[in-house]
């Protein structure tokens, strides 16, 4: 049970000293912390305390180096490129977007099933074998925002895509491409290029074409089949 505010100032009073000296443990039994949202990488909690027979105060620290888990994926205060991104794999794990730097992306949210599925698995598993090797990187992002189209586990999605689709590339974490909720880079993306009718995402597999620098250069409808922005690709990576 916590201390009333008045014990605590009659213990500071009486004992200024004995009060510096209690453990971590006693003195976070006095004071309650709330709850910390971002992570401090420093940071000093100090209290003036009157000294008995002086006119001066002294400043002593509390605690140092408070710290709390940060286990979201996240993003820089003010992204330049999609280089500054790190997002969820299928598995929860971290990934930095700038592992991608000199490679073109295609970024594109997926669904199992959606009627482009077909056509649009197939044709992103032949562009990536095509120019894989010379640069491409295809980034699928799992949504179930459209006609909740994509309502199995990351498991199931991948086991879907890989198997069904031979989808080589990487598959991550499904997330939410519009709305309040949507994921950090998917904002970026949007406000980079807007749709013909508005930035929001119509539905499943839009894709996003992105230069090796991480700077998106152009946006395609759902219904752009990704075989028709071959040229685009073939630009970007500088082949004839």
């Amino acid at each position: 049970m916590l201390c009333s505010s008045a014990r605590i100032r009659k213990l500071i009073n009486s004992s200024p000293k004995q009060f510096l000296s209690i453990s971590k443990r006693t003195l976070f039994s006095f004071v309650q912390i709330p709850p910390i949202s971002h992570p401090i990488t420093t940071g000093v909690v100090s209290s003036s305390i009157n000294q008995p027979n002086s006119t001066s105060t002294s400043t002593k620290p509390l605690f140092l180096g408070f710290r709390s888990d940060h286990s979201m994926a996240s993003q820089s205060s003010n992204p330049q490129s999609i280089h500054d991104f790190t997002v969820k794999d299928a598995r929860g794990n971290d990934v930095e977007l700038s592992k991608y730097k000199g490679k073109v992306l295609i970024i594109v949210n997926v669904a199992s099933q959606c009627g482009l599925t077909n056509s649009n698995y197939t044709e992103l598993a032949q562009l990536y074998e095509k120019y894989k090797g010379q640069g491409l990187e295809i980034l699928a992002f799992p949504c179930n925002q459209f006609g909740a189209q994509e309502p199995g586990t990351n498991e199931e999605i991948v086991e879907f895509a890989c198997t069904r689709f031979k989808a080589e590339y990487p598959i991550f974490d499904k997330v939410d491409v519009n709305g309040s909720n949507a994921a950090p880079v998917y904002k970026y993306l949007k406000s980079s290029k807007g749709g013909l009718f508005g930035d929001s995402i119509k539905w499943n597999f839009a894709k996003f074409l992105v230069d090796k620098d991480g700077n998106v250069v152009d946006r395609y409808a759902p219904t752009t089949s990704p075989l028709s922005i071959e040229k685009d690709v073939k630009k970007l990576l500088g082949v004839a």
